[in-house]
């Protein structure tokens, strides 16, 4: 979302890299979910995907050019040698990294034949200085980057050569990423200077590595807080997109005390000067009162398409046109509440119910003798209403309520259970109303 909001902010491009390098895990079905879940949230690639396994010959061949250009070497260290470095190193608690040893042997000392893997020489002295445009100046001992390998002995290139080719090939200027990621940068920093050394033209990015996520008890972000698929979000929880991407943006980035802000306006004041450096703490109940926000500025004709498959999955029947235009027009008053499309699914349950209702135990309890002779006076003053309107409505349900000597409560709640079978519900009226004439005096009569 930061690249996204970032290129067009200032006019650039925002492109998409399918990282398909692990055959096992990169299956069309992750693939599929990624592009959805983008698509979704409004953040879809200016150009078509660039797909990395695609372009392994690419990357080898810098690998060679290095080698050839002495940036790089053969080393021939078997995995048993490896292991047993990586035991002393253990022992004597001294950084694991790899000590160099082909670094400058000649490749003929190594058997004939023998399997060998193609290695970065990173520069040993001095250090590695990165102008962090999130962390700010970032410095790093050139003693600690270790020869990271470019080619593995099966001549497939690892994921830390491969970006860094994909980034220069496809004119990458702005490298934003989670900050787990800044240790990587300074290796990949060795690639591009010793390419730009052989042929030139490679070009350092700009790197801003934002704040990682944290869950509301400051842990890092698990599936327990809420970090799951997008699809989760969308089709498990009930939110929309644009909630989303509002408190996304506000949970890494501000701008004074603007809450809600628009896609546009977003675009307009996007900067990187705006991210913070610490990590940002995820509240699902926050995005869920957030989402509400959305839900009752979103269009009624598109909420009751969203909310359908939510109801028909509770009431076991796909909906007809008819009940999906009464779910439109019962918007208005199933919106104001919810917080997610769930909740106006469940609001919305009344109006499909089947005769006789029969209500939960609260709706029940309000269904006595007195409760039912109030439904009666209310069948006896509703039967008297011709044009079924809110307004031609209300009036007969307020006489009932002062002949009786009640506040207009004491009657709604009864009359409530009855038509609901549950003790919340929208506005009375509006209940009465949304169900007409004959299902509301039909209902009213079961109760009575």
């Amino acid at each position: 979302m930061f690249n996204w909001l970032f290129a067009k902010h200032h006019g650039g491009r925002y492109l998409l890299r399918i990282e398909d390098t692990d055959r096992t895990r990169s299956t069309q079905q992750a693939i599929d979910a990624i592009l959805d879940g983008l698509d979704w949230l409004g953040l879809g690639s200016d150009e078509e995907p660039v797909y990395q396994f695609a372009r392994a010959a690419r990357h080898a061949e810098v690998a060679h050019q290095l080698l050839a250009g002495g940036h790089a070497y053969k080393c021939f260290a078997t995995p048993e040698e490896l292991a047993e470095l990586r035991e002393a190193q253990r022992a004597a608690k001294q950084p694991m990294r790899y000590d160099g040893r082909w670094r400058d042997r000649a490749p003929d000392e190594a058997p004939e034949g023998a399997p060998y893997v193609i290695r970065l020489k990173a520069p040993r002295e001095g250090e590695t200085v990165i102008e962090d445009a999130v962390q700010g100046r970032v410095v790093v001992r050139n003693a600690e980057l270790d020869d990271m390998i470019l080619l593995r002995s099966d001549g497939t290139p690892t994921y830390m050569l491969a970006v860094v080719v994909d980034d220069q090939d496809m004119g990458v200027t702005h490298v934003i990423r989670g900050d787990d990621h800044l240790n990587n940068a300074f290796r990949q920093l060795g690639i591009i200077r010793a390419m730009a050394e052989i042929e030139g033209g490679w070009e350092e990015p700009v790197y801003a590595h934002i704040p990682l996520i944290h869950g509301a008890d400051g842990a890092k972000l698990s599936k327990r807080h809420g970090a799951l698929g997008v699809d989760a979000y969308r089709d498990e929880m009930g939110l929309l997109p644009e909630a989303v991407v509002n408190y996304l943006l506000r949970l890494g980035w501000g701008h004074g005390d603007e809450e809600i802000i628009s896609r546009e306006r977003a675009v307009e004041l996007f900067d990187l000067a705006g991210v913070g450096r610490s990590p940002a703490r995820f509240d699902l109940k926050k995005l869920e009162n957030l989402n509400g926000h959305y839900i009752r500025e979103a269009d009624d004709a598109r909420l009751a398409a969203l909310v359908a498959p939510r109801v028909a999955k509770l009431i076991g029947r796909e909906l007809a046109e008819a009940d999906t235009a009464l779910l439109q027009q019962a918007m208005p008053a199933l919106k104001p509440r919810a917080r997610t499309l769930d909740e106006i699914a469940d609001g919305a349950l009344f109006l499909f119910a089947q005769r006789p209702l029969v209500p939960d135990e609260k709706a029940g309890a309000l269904l006595d003798e007195a409760g039912r002779a109030l439904i009666a006076s209310c069948v006896q003053a509703l039967g008297a209403v011709g044009q079924w309107t809110p307004e031609a409505i209300e009036d007969p349900i307020r006489g009932v309520a002062e002949r009786a000597g009640l506040g207009l409560g004491k009657v709604a709640q009864p009359l409530r259970a009855a038509l609901t079978g549950r003790t919340t519900s929208p506005g009375i009226f509006d209940v009465l109303f949304l169900l007409g004439r004959e299902e509301t005096l039909a209902r009213l009569s079961d109760a009575a």
